[in-house]
């Protein structure tokens, strides 16, 4: 089956949202044997199945393989092929195969999925997602993590809704995993060089074989260089947003014995790009100007605002914005066949983050903001489970337990001049750092049944518990210039020497008094995590099922500079209560797929980055809750293959996101608000997305193949509050594609467009200091590529 296949040896891409997409006549018909030859067993149907359903593409949803129309949730799964054909290259381009998934970054850089309007936006390095990420099921616990996650995939899973009982806690929006490429039991190799707009130069390739009878390799890398494509409004000639990153990926298959395999994963990236500028739309000072204080109103009050381009965007000059990230995991996979039953999976995986960046989020090239970042993050996780039977019986279950500790180093340095830059009647423009050290260990215990009640009938139970403790040590802190420390000194009579906290907490006498070092916190919380279902399948190709989901995240610490103990109060553990009915079909003698999901989510505690009052600096970024709200929505898919050729597909996803009880909360202008009938920021109401693919033969020797990619998604909100100052227009995108290749498919020339119509979009719009800003997506690009393989 060329869609899953290691080698992505088919004529035809193809793509699946909730079923497999096909492409007519020209496509091989799925035969076991193409597993057992190119993919390890994780990505292998069962036996017993192997027949059944020819353009049906296998999942490992559940941790088990099973076909996509099989499964009882929504899962939208597109394989390799279509996601280099369509300039997928990382997470937050998955929004344009999938309905329902929004994404992006926070003013240093970090980013924010979010699937069914169920995310957690923060500025931290090491802040747990709603949305989690895995490779073969190996997590990337924090999103700042995923960025070379699509690497030589042989395809990616996009899971909506709850997914805490298989994949864990922090995955109440849902989970995404990526399949790699798998060694080969032949030598092949293969590769795509391609260049376009900005001096853009993308190149991969791979190399992959058998190196015994027992041991396979694989060898993939990729190369990511671009010029700059930001403008400074100030200073022409200046320009920012470099792309420089690198990636790669080792690894082994060992086979000792028919019942016995390992799999070890080595891999890892370097991120040395241009953080990117923001574009100033208007002044908002964070306080009051201090009498005979204005520096920050005279820099700032006389620009306007940028236009509405891409390109356009300021900083300030002479200041180095590159990062200096590394990322690097170890991962070992082992399986054993206790018996023709019953198999034991075990993984292993140590991951390391590096970072080191820097960014002006305040649109301006006066410094109002400067925010460093310079951090650490050290995971380690371990798996075990059990799992039975294989054969096609009445009951499949699985048992596991799995352990995790995350240890982070996170410290962020604010540089600013603004209007909260006055202390005691001292002014000092260096701004203030914060220490935010973590060490979580989580353990959990997990289960899950599916019984056969008839033949067409089946009940799926599933629970988890998990047991999490958070230690955290925290403090806003002097930036090492002894500018905040004498500002403290002066106020509480206690020698602070540079770099040294200077968080005031209670003394003796009860009168504040700085704490000098981290001030040490925790947080321990535990939870039971479950989902039941049944799922009817009267016809092969017909599926229909309910089920009733509780998920929960983490509890969290606020991140933001702290000066009071009062600000380093956590936040606790957020609960989703999920309800889903859905519909999978194939009409037309399997020419068209379609599926159907409506939800409703009872959602307590949610989470948010929202502002605190901290006088005299006026409201600081800060973690908040929302005690109630709710997420009602529907979605569904249409796949039709017309003729020999041609794939026509769609999807369109309605979400109602809603405050239900009374929350007062400043909003992002230091107002307070009663957030109650508002709508989850970065949840659109509506989302639309339409592909359409035809290859024709132009010769004897040579195909051709043109196609369109569209997505929509309607307005929506910045922050809660209700202002239309930080309101997200709706938009269109519409990326283009043409090429040709040979009957063999040993090579492919394609040329591309993205974005067309050069459509400019706005991604975020901050409050930073005294600006209000917004970030904007790229400007049309194109290019061409070309790719071999042998």
């Amino acid at each position: 089956m060329p869609a899953i296949s290691q080698e992505r040896g088919s004529n035809h891409a193809r793509f699946a949202t909730g079923t497999a997409f096909g492409h007519g006549a020209g496509m091989r018909l799925f035969r076991s044997t193409d597993f057992a030859q190119n993919g390890s067993r994780q990505d292998q149907p069962e036996a017993s199945e192997a027949a059944d359903q020819s353009l049906d593409i296998v999942v490992t949803a559940r941790k088990r393989s099973e076909r996509i129309s099989n499964v009882p949730m929504t899962i939208t799964a597109a394989s390799g092929e279509q996601l280099a054909m369509r300039g997928i290259n990382d997470v937050a381009d998955l929004a344009k195969v999938t309905t329902a998934l929004t994404a992006t970054t926070t003013y240093s850089s970090t980013p924010v999925y979010t699937i069914r309007g169920i995310g957690f936006y923060d500025n931290s390095l090491a802040i747990s997602p709603a949305v989690s990420v895995y490779t073969d099921q190996i997590p990337l616990p924090f999103s700042i993590m995923t960025e070379g996650a699509s690497l030589d995939v042989a395809r990616v899973e996009v899971l909506k809704g709850p997914q805490g009982t298989l994949f864990g806690q922090n995955s109440t929006g849902g989970a995404i995993n990526y399949v790699a490429n798998k060694p080969t039991d032949h030598f092949s190799a293969g590769g795509k060089i391609g260049y376009g707009r900005f001096n853009a130069i993308n190149a991969n390739a791979y190399v992959s074989g058998p190196l015994s009878d027992t041991l396979g390799v694989r060898v993939s890398g990729a190369l990511d260089r671009r010029s700059p494509w930001q403008q400074s409004l100030s200073r022409p000639g200046d320009e920012l947003g470099r792309r420089r990153f690198a990636t790669g990926r080792l690894l082994l298959d060992w086979k000792p014995t028919d019942a016995l395999q390992f799999e070890l994963s080595v891999n890892g990236w370097i991120d040395r790009s241009d953080t990117q500028a923001a574009q100033f739309l208007d002044v908002r000072p964070t306080v009051p100007v201090p009498p005979g204080y204005a520096p920050p109103l005279a820099a700032l009050g006389g620009l306007t605002s940028a236009p509405d381009k891409a390109r356009r965007a300021d900083w300030t000059p002479g200041r180095d914005y590159g990062r200096h990230d590394d990322f690097h995991q170890f991962a070992l996979r082992g399986e054993w066949d206790v018996n023709d039953a019953v198999k034991l999976t075990s993984i292993t995986s140590y991951s390391e983050l590096k970072r080191r960046a820097r960014t002006d989020p305040d649109g301006a090239a006066y410094p109002n903001s400067d925010i460093s970042q310079i951090g650490k993050i050290k995971s380690f996780f371990q798996e075990l489970r059990l799992e039975g039977p294989s054969a096609d019986g009445p009951l499949k279950w699985m048992v596991g337990v799995n352990y995790a500790k995350d240890r982070s180093r996170d410290y962020t340095a604010a540089n600013n001049i603004g209007t909260n830059s006055l202390i005691a009647g001292v002014f000092f423009i260096d701004g203030a750092g914060m220490v935010n050290n973590q060490n979580v260990e989580t353990k959990a215990a997990f289960g899950s049944l599916d019984y056969k009640i008839t033949s067409t009938l089946t009940a799926q139970g599933s629970i988890r518990y998990t047991d999490s403790r958070n230690r955290h040590a925290g403090c806003g802190t002097d930036l090492g210039n002894g500018l905040l420390a004498a500002v403290f000194s002066g106020l509480t009579g206690v020698a602070i020497q540079p770099g040294q906290c200077v968080m005031l907490v209670p003394g003796p006498s009860g009168a504040p008094v700085p704490s000098l070092t981290p001030v040490k916190g925790s947080l321990d919380e535990d939870n039971v995590s479950w989902k039941a279902g049944l799922s009817w399948k009267p016809t092969n190709a017909t599926l229909l099922y309910a089920s009733v989901t509780r998920g929960y995240k983490s509890g969290v610490f606020s991140t933001l500079p702290a000066l009071s103990l009062a600000q380093l109060v956590p936040v606790k553990q957020e609960s989703i209560l999920a309800y889903e009915v859905g519909l999978k079909q194939q009409l037309l003698d399997n020419r068209a797929d379609i599926t159907l999901a409506a939800f409703h989510y009872d959602y307590d505690d949610k989470q948010l980055l929202g502002y605190i009052a901290v006088p005299p600096f006026g409201n600081l970024p800060g973690i908040v809750s929302i005690p109630k709200s709710r997420v009602n929505g529907i979605e569904g898919s249409l796949t039709w293959r017309p003729a020999t050729g041609l794939t026509l597909s769609g999807g369109a996803a309605y979400i109602a996101s809603k405050v239900t009880r009374s929350a007062i909360k400043y909003d992002a202008d230091s107002n307070l608000v009663d957030v109650k009938g508002e709508a989850f920021p970065f949840t659109p109401k509506y989302q639309l997305t339409g592909d359409a693919q035809y290859e024709f033969p132009v010769s004897q020797e040579l195909s051709a193949f043109v196609g369109a990619n569209a997505r929509y998604q309607s307005s929506s909100a910045a922050s809660f509050g209700g202002n239309p100052a930080y309101r997200l227009p709706g938009y269109t995108l519409l990326d283009l594609r043409a090429g040709i290749f040979p009957g063999d498919n040993r090579w492919r020339f394609e040329v591309w467009a993205h974005n067309v119509t050069d459509k400019f979009y706005a991604t975020n719009i901050i409050h930073v200091v005294d600006t209000r800003v917004r970030h904007v997506g790229m400007p049309a690009t194109y290019g061409a590529s070309i790719s071999f393989k042998i």
